[in-house]
């Protein structure tokens, strides 16, 4: 398509002035930030201010009726969540999306179904290319479980699992797309202290080792600041503040956001 390769601190994806309104109520007002390859990405700002909102336009679950959002290049309009997936988006979210009753590996498997090319048909009969291409992405899956040191809990459903591993599993499926941008929205939601730097080393290792491009979504201002490259705050669905962690952190209009009596 004639997209030129995205090299490392180039602009992965621009929010142009984005509106999303859900009929009198405006979610988001007139919002432009952009996404630079390689980097951690935080969106932060009070219950209602616009974060998932902003999320779901990324990735298509929601399509704002202004502005423009261009990712690798191309101007995209009214994606599709699949067709944001087929393109290298993958994310998690607030609620855990998992399959409960299937194992911690059959869920992670879930997240390679747009890598699969065999039909039904040759899946079914289980030869040849089918067969090759099953055990191929076992191995990429076995892998992830590895990276996320959760191999005790490989075979175990997920229903069974505490909270903070299940957050885990979820983080192993959307990896298991091999997404060049994954969001996510309120990894460390509802753990302990241990859980999050657990979770947070995760983060820094998928951005690191596998070169992805996060952007998240995070109510813990300590996480932020400590793993995130630029942050961009929201407030009652406007952009209120955006740069590196310490022009936020002392961004008067932030610090009123956070600790002034409207929230």
């Amino acid at each position: 398509m004639g997209v030129h390769e995205i090299k490392p601190g180039d602009v992965l994806l621009a929010v142009e002035d984005i509106s999303l309104s859900f009929g009198a109520v405006r979610a988001i007002s007139d919002v432009s930030f952009d996404i630079r390859k390689g980097e951690v990405r935080a969106i932060i700002g009070p219950n209602g201010a616009g974060k998932t909102s902003m999320l779901n336009c990324i990735n298509g679950f929601y399509h704002p009726q202004q502005g423009t959002i261009t990712y690798k290049g191309q101007k995209r309009s009214a994606m599709k969540p699949y067709e944001a997936a087929a393109q290298g988006i993958a994310r998690t979210f607030q609620n855990v999306a998992l399959f409960k009753g299937m194992s911690t590996l059959d869920n992670i498997m879930t997240g390679r179904n747009l890598k699969m090319k065999s039909n039904l048909l040759t899946s079914m009969i289980w030869w040849g290319k089918a067969e090759k291409e099953e055990l191929e992405h076992r191995r990429f899956v076995e892998d992830i479980i590895d990276f996320l040191e959760i191999e005790a809990i490989r075979k175990t459903p997920v229903g069974r699992l505490p909270y903070g591993l299940q957050k885990r599993v979820e983080l192993g499926r959307a990896l298991a797309a091999e997404p060049e941008l994954l969001l996510l929205d309120e990894p460390m939601a509802g753990m302990n202290l241990e859980e999050k730097e657990d979770m947070c080393r995760f983060i820094l290792d998928v951005n690191d080792e596998f070169g992805t491009t996060i952007c998240l979504i995070e109510h813990d201002m300590g996480v932020v600041m400590d793993i995130s490259d630029r942050v961009m705050v929201l407030d009652y669905g406007g952009k209120i503040g955006d740069g590196v962690p310490e022009e936020v952190r002392t961004n008067q209009n932030v610090i009123d956001a956070y600790l002034g009596g409207g929230h």
